[in-house]
């Protein structure tokens, strides 16, 4: 038996046993709890992970996969379900699908991998306690991306910077190169590769000194020129001329970091342009001549002089009929002979003096240094003679007069503008007066000139209006005994004027440049007028030779056929041998041009040249004209007679027509009748008429009067 006092204490004994042991029950529960607890967070966090994981245990078998690993990977559940091998998969030893293949191998390996999908993953693998491994998946597609537009931005910037018109050297705050772009290479002629990053200045430039290019003589001037991009401020632009005359400007500008950079421009032919732009802003183009400004100035600076030493002369002057050999001969050769021309003026004055063009052949000379009026007519006798000698040029020789104005300062004007104008009123007085010769200015030329410019301004306006009119002078044929044809014949009735000789207008007009338009308006009147004679009548026009040379002749001729229906074997055009002195191949093309039209071609004023015998074998002519000078003296024993009989002569041997003009007498024509002359013209016939007479006159001629429509 226990005693009393013992049982109580083997119950309380009993009793805390099982509270201990009740205790411990609850503490282990309370631990599996917060276990379970732990492991499922852990579970939850995994699954919910962005990255990918996959556990391989000790025996390569797939253990565990997140939800992200099994969105990566396709097949890759069934591959844990079934805890296939990873080694086995990527050596291909398991009869699987290829995608898991795939899967396999890329977590068999630490790296970055594309998926088929697109994706690109980076692979990191971590070795467990039990010998297998964890591999974390992360996508970096968007990672990818990044660097594949990085890539292309520097590919761009790469591109931008070589094909930069200007080189570029960025440089660190060690003064060591960054950046550098193929011009650099290229304007210093550096082989490539010789200049790249990581290169000081100063190798930079030794580079440039051993390609040859670079100026200086040796590495101290690069050391010095180093140092003075160093010492420079933050930023400054500077030239720099290379070896091989090229000049190139450098702009350095420092950089936030320390830095700096330096751009680099061959500015070479820019400033061989600018200098061609501020030369032809007071030169003339074609001769290298001053202009009219900086002419104007050097006669501004001699002006101011004169007061103090001597005086100075200025000079006008012109190139005698340059407009008709520019208009035959072509631009091309108008051009050659303005240069020579210009050589010859230059040759012929001093250093101190001053020769300009003004314009076209217009000329002007500022001879300083003069104390009388011989002394500037020694020069201008000077240029007439050089200036009038023969030029030969690369295709023709050509000969010119040069007509020259002069006036004297400050006796005459103290003005630059004042002084042009003198020497050009004495200019055209001394055109009027004599071609190749030279005039003084005195002040009553100044009205002549005024009466000249009016003079032009009334003949523009007579062409712009057509305020002319077409006379007729008959040509009749000595064997039918009629009148064959008319020459159609200029005239201006002026209502101030009167009436104006076409000896005074017509030259005018070519130097204005309207004898073309002027030309094709009696063509066109001397056509329809035509067309209302009897049908065995022909109309002879005057061509000049600026007319003929104009590219608008052949048409001008078809046009005035056609708008007038007149036939072409009508029309008969008339030229002198002015016009044959331009290009033979040119011109025998417009004659045959013209004849196929059906237009007859006349020589006119024949023997009045010294080459007309061979113009008559080179150009297929149908008449010949013989000059009234010959007619006038034909009766003279001087022996006229025995030359016309020649060319009648020799017209019928080519079988060309032959009139002669300016008959005036019955004892003329009875020569010409005996000598087999073709056809006559002259006053003893008539005189030109007006249009309205002619019904009457061909009555007279052709004896029986015939209705003109």
């Amino acid at each position: 038996a226990v005693p009393t006092g013992g049982r109580d204490e083997l119950g309380a004994l009993l009793r805390a046993m099982a509270t201990m042991r009740d205790n411990i029950q609850a503490m282990m529960e309370r631990e599996v709890s917060q276990r379970r607890s732990a492991e499922t967070l852990l579970a939850d966090a995994l699954q919910s992970s962005r990255e990918g994981v996959v556990v391989v245990d000790a025996h390569g078998r797939i253990a565990l996969a997140n939800a992200q690993a099994l969105q990566f990977f396709i097949g890759l559940r069934s591959a844990v379900e079934i805890g296939s091998s990873v080694t086995a998969l990527a050596n291909g030893q398991a009869d699987a699908p290829a995608a898991l293949v795939d899967c396999a191998r890329t977590l068999s390996r630490d790296g970055e991998v594309q998926l088929a999908d697109g994706r690109w993953l980076r692979v990191s693998r971590s070795a467990t306690q039990e010998g297998g491994f964890v591999a974390v998946c992360s996508d970096i597609s968007v990672l990818k991306e990044q660097e594949a537009g990085l890539t292309q931005t520097n590919l761009r910037l790469d591109a931008a910077l070589d094909n930069m018109s200007q080189g570029l050297c960025l440089y660190d705050a060690d003064h060591r190169l960054m950046v550098v772009n193929r011009r650099y290479g290229e304007i210093y002629n550096l082989p490539p590769g010789s200049v790249v990053p990581g290169m000081s200045v100063v190798s930079v430039l030794e580079r440039s000194l051993g390609a040859g290019h670079h100026p200086g003589s040796g590495r101290v001037d690069l050391v010095r020129e180093a140092e003075a991009i160093f010492a420079a401020g933050p930023d400054r632009t500077y030239f720099q001329e290379l070896a091989n005359g090229r000049v190139v400007a450098i702009e350095q500008r420092t950089t936030a970091d320390g830095g700096f950079v330096a751009t680099f421009d061959d500015v070479t032919d820019r400033r061989k342009a600018e200098a061609r732009i501020a030369f032809l802003a007071h030169h003339d183009a074609l001769t290298g001549l001053p202009n009219r400004i900086l002419f104007s100035e050097q006669v501004d600076a001699a002006i101011a002089q004169a007061g103090r030493s001597s005086g100075f002369a200025v000079f006008c002057l012109d190139l005698d009929d340059f407009r008709p050999v520019n208009d035959t001969l072509g631009h091309v050769v108008g051009d050659e002979l303005l240069k020579a021309a210009a050589n010859r003026i230059e040759a012929c004055i001093r250093e101190i003096d001053t020769c300009a063009r003004l314009g076209s052949d217009e000329f002007a000379i500022l001879q300083r240094g003069i104390d009388t009026a011989e002394d500037a007519a020694v020069l201008a006798r000077r240029l007439v003679e050089v200036l009038g000698a023969p030029y030969v040029l690369s295709s023709h020789t050509v000969t010119l007069g040069v007509t020259l104005g002069i006036t004297l300062a400050p006796h005459d004007g103290t003005s630059c503008e004042k002084l042009l104008k003198n020497a050009d009123v004495a200019l055209a007085r001394s055109k009027v007066d004599a071609r190749g010769s030279f005039r003084f200015f005195e002040p009553e030329m100044d009205a002549r000139l005024q009466a000249r410019r009016l003079f032009e301004v009334d003949l523009r306006e007579a062409v712009a209006n057509e305020d002319f009119e077409v006379h007729y002078q008959p040509i009749y044929c000595l064997n039918a005994e009629r009148i064959c044809g008319f020459e159609a014949l200029l005239r201006w009735n002026h209502p101030v004027r009167g009436r104006v000789s076409p000896v005074e207008f017509i030259p005018v007009a070519e130097e204005l440049g309207l004898i073309v338009p002027l030309g094709e308006w009696v063509l066109r009147r001397a056509c329809e007028e035509a067309t209302r004679w009897p049908d065995g009548l022909k109309v002879a026009v005057n061509v000049s030779a600026v007319q003929f040379t104009s590219a608008s002749l052949v048409t001008a001729v078809r046009d005035a056929l056609q708008a007038t229906n007149l036939a072409g074997h009508r029309l008969e055009l008339e030229i002198t041998e002015s016009v044959l002195v331009a290009n033979t191949g040119a011109t025998t093309a417009i004659l045959h041009n013209l004849k196929m039209l059906g237009a007859r071609v006349s020589m006119d004023d024949f023997g009045t040249g010294y080459s007309s015998l061979s113009y008559l074998r080179s150009f297929p002519f149908d008449k010949i004209k013989i000059d009234q000078s010959f007619v006038r003296d034909l009766c003279a024993e001087d022996g006229t007679e025995f030359i016309v009989r020649a060319v009648i002569g020799l017209g019928a041997s080519l079988r060309m027509t032959t009139t002669a003009e300016g008959v005036e007498t019955e004892a003329q024509l009875a020569k010409l009748r005996a000598e087999g002359c073709d056809e006559v013209q002259g006053y003893l016939f008539s005189r030109p008429v007006p249009a309205a007479e002619l019904p009457d006159l061909i009555a007279h001629w052709n004896g029986a009067k015939r209705a003109i429509a």
